[in-house]
């Protein structure tokens, strides 16, 4: 065993001095790059193989039919990286689960998301961090090997929080465009439903008007009413539509739908006060925005207005004082 871990290392220094000798310093580096490459390309293709979809055994006539059959089982594993799954996703179900969720309300569906999310994380940080340490060593200056460990921590750290970063910012985006687009819905849903249409008839309908104009939410509605369609709980499909897009004004339609079927009530009725409630407090929303314009307009003005002023009033008399204090000190003995 002592001779095979003597031979293994002799052939270690070996093949470290040819790279140095060959491509400089920084040729062990471009080792572990190439191989790096040329793992990835074999494993990429194996990964990303997907198990056949048993829906391909069906001859759809209707495209749409399938489409929603798709949909509806987003949250079932697609395939994409199962060969990855132990290593990829959280084992505790507390923590995949929010994971799930976040990545839902960032509007990327299915099981598969998580693992892509994970695989992201992981592959921009070894990456950048990789990136890192060859960009230090290829500067013709030796690097300093305190610098050099510092930058690349630094890139592999903003690789691995680039994802969270973007999935934040998705999340808030994708809100602010739901919170927008939801006023009008409910006007629209409101007519439909004393139009004589229920409820999933009007979402539907409403959704299918909206895919241009608000397609996050419009998507939204597209998946309550698929799973209305099924016979999915309608309290339960109404609470998943409020926590999928973590919007207060959903919710409070959502509680407000679930009291009046609880209760009895017409929907037409309670959809009407709600409806007048969401236009109320979007004009609310808008003056605020307007009362806020001034003091944003004032503090763009303080800052490019009055510095040149300044310059403009004060700037001959400066001048004028330095040109004084020149002659002076030259009409000096």
């Amino acid at each position: 065993m002592a001779g095979l871990l003597e031979f293994l290392r002799g052939f270690f220094d070996r093949v470290v001095a040819a790279l140095v000798e060959n491509y400089g310093p920084a040729g062990p580096f471009y080792a572990l790059a190439a191989m790096s490459i040329l793992l990835l390309l074999v494993a990429i293709p194996l990964v990303l193989r997907k198990k056949k979809d048993p829906l391909e055994r069906f001859n759809f006539k209707d495209d749409r039919l399938k489409g929603e059959l798709v949909k509806l089982r987003s949250d079932r594993d697609d395939g994409t990286l199962g060969g990855l799954k132990s290593y990829l996703e959280p084992t505790e179900k507390k923590e995949m689960d929010e994971l799930r969720t976040k990545l839902k309300r960032a509007g990327y569906e299915g099981a598969s998301a998580v693992r892509v999310y994970v695989l992201l994380r992981i592959g921009l940080g070894l990456g950048l961090l990789l990136f890192g340490v060859v960009i230090t060593f290829l500067i013709p200056e030796e690097p300093k090997m305190g610098v050099a460990l510092i930058f690349s921590s630094l890139l592999g750290l903003a690789g691995f929080l680039f994802p969270t970063f973007w999935i934040k910012r998705k999340i808030e985006h994708r809100r602010q465009e739901i919170e927008r687009a939801f006023p009008d819905a409910m006007d629209m849903i409101l007519v439909c439903i004393e139009g004589g249409q229920s409820l999933d008839q009007a979402m539907a309908r409403v959704g299918k008007e909206m895919q241009n104009s608000a397609g996050p939410l419009a998507s939204e509605m597209q998946i309550v009413t698929q799973e209305f369609r099924v016979g999915k709980d309608r309290v339960a499909v109404l609470r998943d539509f409020g926590e999928r897009t973590a919007v207060n004004d959903v919710k409070s339609f959502v509680t407000v739908m679930i009291q009046s079927i609880a209760f009895g009530t017409s929907v037409a009725d309670a959809l009407r006060v709600y409806a007048s409630e969401m236009r109320d407090k979007r004009l609310m929303r808008a003056e605020e925005k307007a009362n806020v314009l001034p003091t944003k307009l004032t503090l763009g003005t303080m800052v490019f207005t009055v510095p040149p002023l300044v310059l403009i009033l004060v700037g001959p008399s400066f001048i004028m004082i330095l040109r004084s204090f020149a002659q002076m000190s030259g009409a000096g003995p």
